[in-house]
């Protein structure tokens, strides 16, 4: 039987719809993060195939480019919104997207070498499946509680305060910080 793991399309929002593009990695997130765990399946099923080191190779490309950034324009243009409210629901709320970073960073730091070399062609079985298996899970469950916190509250509220302004800034940072050229 042949497995196959899809690839993920970019998001259809543009620059000039930071929100929209912040929602749209957020759904990219989602299906990287549902490859690993179909690939934490595949791996008990099949042992360490191509098909397990292709998906291990798409899972590393996205959070190693991808999800960074992703973070990173939250922190330089999302946060600093939420921070400068009145409000202290959204201070804390600001805080904790800050600190969830910060122990994503931590999983995925711990989770990356063991995609690496099952990427690079290291059998995956016994003690080295149980410990991905392990740092997977740990990394995907950090996400669902993290991401809801974002769409349902902080990019919402953010969106409130931002002004035409910040938002032609916000749009212009994450353009060139991708290397993208605009007009």
């Amino acid at each position: 039987m042949t497995v196959t793991f899809p690839g993920m399309p970019s998001p259809a929002a543009g620059f000039d719809e930071p929100f929209e593009m912040l929602a749209g990695c957020h759904e990219r997130v989602q299906r990287t993060l549902d490859l690993l765990d179909r690939l934490v399946a595949h791996l008990q099923q099949h042992g360490s195939d191509a098909a397990a080191q292709s998906a291990a190779r798409d899972v590393l490309r996205y959070f190693d480019i991808a999800a960074p950034q992703h973070h990173l324009d939250e922190e330089r243009h999302l946060v600093p919104l939420l921070q400068a409210s009145d409000d202290k629901r959204l201070k804390a709320t600001a805080e904790r997207l800050l600190a969830d970073h910060r122990l994503i960073e931590q999983s995925w730091a711990a989770l990356r070498p063991l995609l690496q070399a099952l990427q690079d062609g290291a059998a995956t079985q016994g003690a080295a499946l149980d410990a991905l298996a392990t740092e997977a899970h740990h990394f995907i469950n950090l996400h669902g509680p993290h991401i809801l916190l974002e769409d349902g509250l902080a990019f919402p509220q953010a969106k409130l305060r931002i002004t035409p302004e910040q938002t032609a800034g916000m749009s212009a940072d994450m353009a060139q910080r991708r290397g993208v050229h605009r007009p």
